[in-house]
Protein backbone atom coordinates (compact mmCIF):
# COMPACT_ATOMS: atom_id res chain seq x y z
CA UNK A 1 0.00 0.00 0.00
CA UNK A 2 1.35 3.39 -1.05
CA UNK A 3 2.17 5.65 1.91
CA UNK A 4 0.16 8.84 2.09
CA UNK A 5 2.19 12.02 1.68
CA UNK A 6 1.29 15.46 2.98
CA UNK A 7 2.07 18.75 1.28
CA UNK A 8 4.00 21.39 3.22
CA UNK A 9 0.79 23.41 3.51
CA UNK A 10 -1.11 20.43 4.93
CA UNK A 11 1.66 19.70 7.45
CA UNK A 12 1.55 23.33 8.51
CA UNK A 13 -2.22 23.18 8.90
CA UNK A 14 -2.19 19.92 10.89
CA UNK A 15 0.77 20.80 13.14
CA UNK A 16 0.11 24.54 13.45
CA UNK A 17 3.51 25.49 12.08
CA UNK A 18 4.44 27.91 9.31
CA UNK A 19 5.80 26.91 5.92
CA UNK A 20 8.74 29.20 6.62
CA UNK A 21 9.59 27.21 9.78
CA UNK A 22 9.34 23.90 7.91
CA UNK A 23 11.65 25.20 5.16
CA UNK A 24 14.07 26.43 7.83
CA UNK A 25 14.11 23.02 9.55
CA UNK A 26 14.80 21.41 6.17
CA UNK A 27 17.66 23.83 5.53
CA UNK A 28 19.15 23.04 8.95
CA UNK A 29 18.66 19.28 8.40
CA UNK A 30 16.31 18.98 11.36
CA UNK A 31 13.25 17.83 9.41
CA UNK A 32 13.49 17.07 5.71
CA UNK A 33 10.63 16.18 3.36
CA UNK A 34 10.36 12.59 2.16
CA UNK A 35 9.82 13.73 -1.41
CA UNK A 36 10.56 16.87 -3.40
CA UNK A 37 8.79 17.17 -6.74
CA UNK A 38 11.30 17.61 -9.59
CA UNK A 39 8.89 19.69 -11.64
CA UNK A 40 7.88 22.36 -9.12
CA UNK A 41 10.01 21.76 -6.00
CA UNK A 42 6.97 21.06 -3.81
CA UNK A 43 7.79 19.33 -0.55
CA UNK A 44 5.88 16.27 0.67
CA UNK A 45 6.07 14.64 4.09
CA UNK A 46 5.16 11.14 5.28
CA UNK A 47 3.01 10.55 8.37
CA UNK A 48 6.12 9.41 10.26
CA UNK A 49 7.98 12.62 9.39
CA UNK A 50 4.91 14.73 10.16
CA UNK A 51 4.79 13.20 13.65
CA UNK A 52 8.31 14.51 14.31
CA UNK A 53 6.96 18.08 14.28
CA UNK A 54 5.36 17.94 17.77
CA UNK A 55 8.61 16.47 19.12
CA UNK A 56 10.62 19.32 17.56
CA UNK A 57 8.18 21.90 18.93
CA UNK A 58 8.55 20.38 22.39
CA UNK A 59 12.34 20.44 22.15
CA UNK A 60 12.11 24.09 21.09
CA UNK A 61 9.75 24.88 23.98
CA UNK A 62 12.28 23.28 26.33
CA UNK A 63 15.06 25.53 25.05
CA UNK A 64 17.18 23.05 23.11
CA UNK A 65 19.36 24.31 20.26
CA UNK A 66 19.06 23.15 16.66
CA UNK A 67 22.26 21.11 16.99
CA UNK A 68 20.89 19.39 20.10
CA UNK A 69 17.57 18.68 18.36
CA UNK A 70 19.38 17.22 15.36
CA UNK A 71 21.35 14.83 17.58
CA UNK A 72 18.22 13.71 19.45
CA UNK A 73 16.21 13.12 16.28
CA UNK A 74 18.99 11.05 14.75
CA UNK A 75 18.71 8.67 17.70
CA UNK A 76 21.07 9.61 20.52
CA UNK A 77 21.76 7.11 23.30
CA UNK A 78 19.96 7.46 26.63
CA UNK A 79 23.26 8.32 28.31
CA UNK A 80 23.97 11.07 25.78
CA UNK A 81 20.43 12.43 26.08
CA UNK A 82 20.63 12.40 29.87
CA UNK A 83 23.87 14.41 29.82
CA UNK A 84 22.34 16.93 27.41
CA UNK A 85 19.16 17.19 29.46
CA UNK A 86 21.16 17.61 32.66
CA UNK A 87 23.17 20.42 31.06
CA UNK A 88 19.97 22.06 29.84
CA UNK A 89 18.45 21.86 33.33
CA UNK A 90 21.48 23.71 34.73
CA UNK A 91 21.29 26.33 31.96
CA UNK A 92 17.60 26.90 32.65
CA UNK A 93 18.23 27.19 36.38
CA UNK A 94 20.79 29.92 35.70
CA UNK A 95 18.32 31.65 33.39
CA UNK A 96 15.61 31.34 36.03
CA UNK A 97 17.91 32.97 38.59
CA UNK A 98 18.61 35.84 36.18
CA UNK A 99 14.90 36.34 35.50
CA UNK A 100 14.06 36.20 39.22
CA UNK A 101 16.73 38.81 39.90
CA UNK A 102 15.36 41.11 37.19
CA UNK A 103 11.78 40.56 38.33
CA UNK A 104 12.70 41.37 41.94
CA UNK A 105 14.58 44.52 40.90
CA UNK A 106 11.76 45.81 38.70
CA UNK A 107 9.07 44.96 41.29
CA UNK A 108 10.96 46.72 44.10
CA UNK A 109 11.59 49.75 41.89
CA UNK A 110 7.93 49.92 40.90
CA UNK A 111 6.95 49.82 44.58
CA UNK A 112 9.12 52.91 45.16
CA UNK A 113 7.56 54.69 42.17
CA UNK A 114 4.07 54.02 43.54
CA UNK A 115 5.17 55.16 47.02
CA UNK A 116 6.59 58.41 45.63
CA UNK A 117 3.46 59.02 43.57
CA UNK A 118 1.20 58.51 46.60
CA UNK A 119 3.35 60.80 48.76
CA UNK A 120 3.26 63.60 46.18
CA UNK A 121 -0.44 63.22 45.31
CA UNK A 122 -1.44 63.28 48.99
CA UNK A 123 1.21 65.81 50.03
CA UNK A 124 2.39 63.52 52.83
CA UNK A 125 4.87 65.65 54.77
CA UNK A 126 3.84 65.33 58.42
CA UNK A 127 6.15 63.84 61.03
CA UNK A 128 5.08 60.46 62.42
CA UNK A 129 6.59 57.82 64.66
CA UNK A 130 6.81 54.39 63.03
CA UNK A 131 8.51 51.04 63.55
CA UNK A 132 11.31 50.26 61.12
CA UNK A 133 11.50 46.57 60.25
CA UNK A 134 14.80 44.90 61.00
CA UNK A 135 16.89 43.80 58.02
CA UNK A 136 20.50 43.36 57.00
CA UNK A 137 21.78 45.54 54.19
CA UNK A 138 24.91 45.61 52.06
CA UNK A 139 26.96 48.68 52.92
CA UNK A 140 30.05 50.74 52.21
CA UNK A 141 31.63 53.47 54.33
CA UNK A 142 32.46 56.53 52.26
CA UNK A 143 33.46 60.18 52.31
CA UNK A 144 30.64 62.70 51.87
CA UNK A 145 30.88 66.08 50.13
CA UNK A 146 27.18 67.01 49.95
CA UNK A 147 27.14 65.90 46.31
CA UNK A 148 23.86 63.99 46.49
CA UNK A 149 23.85 62.82 42.89
CA UNK A 150 27.31 61.29 43.26
CA UNK A 151 26.41 59.65 46.58
CA UNK A 152 23.06 58.23 45.42
CA UNK A 153 24.04 56.92 41.98
CA UNK A 154 27.38 55.96 43.55
CA UNK A 155 29.65 54.24 41.03
CA UNK A 156 32.04 53.14 43.79
CA UNK A 157 29.27 51.31 45.64
CA UNK A 158 28.07 49.68 42.42
CA UNK A 159 31.58 48.46 41.66
CA UNK A 160 31.90 47.13 45.21
CA UNK A 161 28.65 45.16 44.88
CA UNK A 162 29.93 43.68 41.60
CA UNK A 163 33.20 42.73 43.30
CA UNK A 164 31.37 40.62 45.91
CA UNK A 165 29.28 38.98 43.16
CA UNK A 166 25.98 40.37 44.35
CA UNK A 167 23.18 42.61 43.14
CA UNK A 168 21.14 45.28 44.91
CA UNK A 169 17.49 46.25 44.99
CA UNK A 170 15.20 48.70 46.72
CA UNK A 171 15.97 52.22 47.89
CA UNK A 172 19.42 53.63 48.50
CA UNK A 173 19.71 54.47 52.21
CA UNK A 174 22.43 56.71 53.60
CA UNK A 175 23.31 56.74 57.29
CA UNK A 176 24.69 60.02 58.65
CA UNK A 177 26.61 59.63 61.95
CA UNK A 178 25.24 62.94 63.26
CA UNK A 179 22.15 64.66 61.89
CA UNK A 180 23.26 67.88 63.63
CA UNK A 181 26.52 67.80 61.67
CA UNK A 182 24.53 67.02 58.53
CA UNK A 183 22.36 70.11 59.02
CA UNK A 184 25.33 72.35 59.79
CA UNK A 185 27.31 71.21 56.74
CA UNK A 186 30.00 69.47 58.79
CA UNK A 187 29.27 65.86 57.82
CA UNK A 188 32.11 64.24 55.88
CA UNK A 189 31.52 60.50 56.45
CA UNK A 190 28.53 58.33 55.55
CA UNK A 191 27.48 54.72 55.31
CA UNK A 192 25.62 53.90 52.09
CA UNK A 193 23.30 50.91 52.38
CA UNK A 194 21.01 48.93 50.09
CA UNK A 195 19.32 45.55 50.16
CA UNK A 196 21.33 42.77 48.53
CA UNK A 197 19.44 40.21 46.46
CA UNK A 198 21.83 37.39 47.33
CA UNK A 199 22.83 36.62 50.90
CA UNK A 200 25.86 38.60 52.05
CA UNK A 201 28.62 37.37 54.29
CA UNK A 202 28.34 38.68 57.85
CA UNK A 203 31.15 41.22 57.37
CA UNK A 204 29.58 42.52 54.15
CA UNK A 205 26.27 43.50 55.74
CA UNK A 206 25.01 45.76 58.49
CA UNK A 207 21.84 45.67 60.59
CA UNK A 208 19.24 48.33 59.89
CA UNK A 209 15.94 48.83 61.70
CA UNK A 210 14.39 47.07 64.63
CA UNK A 211 13.61 50.39 66.29
CA UNK A 212 11.12 53.25 66.39
CA UNK A 213 11.84 56.30 64.26
CA UNK A 214 10.50 59.77 63.74
CA UNK A 215 9.85 59.74 60.01
CA UNK A 216 9.02 62.48 57.57
CA UNK A 217 8.91 62.60 53.78
CA UNK A 218 10.81 65.40 52.08
CA UNK A 219 9.46 66.34 48.65
CA UNK A 220 11.79 68.17 46.27
CA UNK A 221 15.49 68.89 45.93
CA UNK A 222 17.94 67.38 48.41
CA UNK A 223 19.58 70.74 49.04
CA UNK A 224 16.56 71.86 51.12
CA UNK A 225 16.28 68.67 53.18
CA UNK A 226 17.55 70.51 56.28
CA UNK A 227 14.05 71.98 56.61
CA UNK A 228 12.67 68.47 57.13
CA UNK A 229 15.31 67.71 59.76
CA UNK A 230 14.36 70.88 61.63
CA UNK A 231 10.68 69.93 61.38
CA UNK A 232 11.43 66.49 62.90
CA UNK A 233 13.57 68.02 65.64
CA UNK A 234 10.83 70.51 66.59
CA UNK A 235 8.09 67.85 66.46
CA UNK A 236 9.96 65.37 68.67
CA UNK A 237 10.69 68.05 71.26
CA UNK A 238 7.02 69.02 71.37
CA UNK A 239 5.82 65.41 71.63
CA UNK A 240 8.19 64.14 74.31
CA UNK A 241 10.70 62.17 72.23
CA UNK A 242 14.48 62.08 72.38
CA UNK A 243 16.34 61.76 69.08
CA UNK A 244 19.37 59.54 68.58
CA UNK A 245 22.45 61.16 67.10
CA UNK A 246 22.46 59.44 63.71
CA UNK A 247 19.93 59.80 60.93
CA UNK A 248 18.99 57.97 57.76
CA UNK A 249 17.85 59.24 54.40
CA UNK A 250 15.85 56.73 52.39
CA UNK A 251 15.71 57.81 48.76
CA UNK A 252 12.29 56.79 47.43
CA UNK A 253 12.48 58.68 44.12
CA UNK A 254 15.69 60.34 43.01
CA UNK A 255 18.13 60.62 40.10
CA UNK A 256 17.62 56.93 39.30
CA UNK A 257 13.94 57.53 38.51
CA UNK A 258 13.44 61.13 37.36
CA UNK A 259 15.37 64.18 36.16
CA UNK A 260 12.76 66.46 37.71
CA UNK A 261 14.23 67.23 41.14
CA UNK A 262 10.94 68.82 42.24
CA UNK A 263 9.53 65.27 42.17
CA UNK A 264 12.25 63.76 44.36
CA UNK A 265 10.90 62.00 47.45
CA UNK A 266 13.18 61.26 50.41
CA UNK A 267 12.15 59.76 53.72
CA UNK A 268 14.16 61.10 56.65
CA UNK A 269 14.40 58.71 59.61
CA UNK A 270 15.76 59.45 63.08
CA UNK A 271 15.70 56.82 65.81
CA UNK A 272 13.69 58.04 68.81
CA UNK A 273 12.68 57.05 72.33
CA UNK A 274 10.26 58.52 74.85
CA UNK A 275 11.62 60.96 77.40
CA UNK A 276 11.83 59.37 80.83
Amino acid sequence: MKEELYSIGKVGEICKITKKALRFYDEKKILSPDKVCDENGYRYYSKKTLLSVPVIKYYKQSGFTLDEMRAFLKGATYDSMHKNFERKINELKELQNEINLKLRSVKDWDDLIVEAQMVIENDVSDVAVKYIDNQRLAFLNQDFKYDYMDSIINIEFGNYIDSINNAITGPVIICFPSFEDKISGKCNKIKIMQEAILKCREEESVEFGGWMAAACYHIGVHETIDETYKKIKKWTQEHGYVCAEESYERYVADYWTTKNSDKFVTEVLIKVRRKK
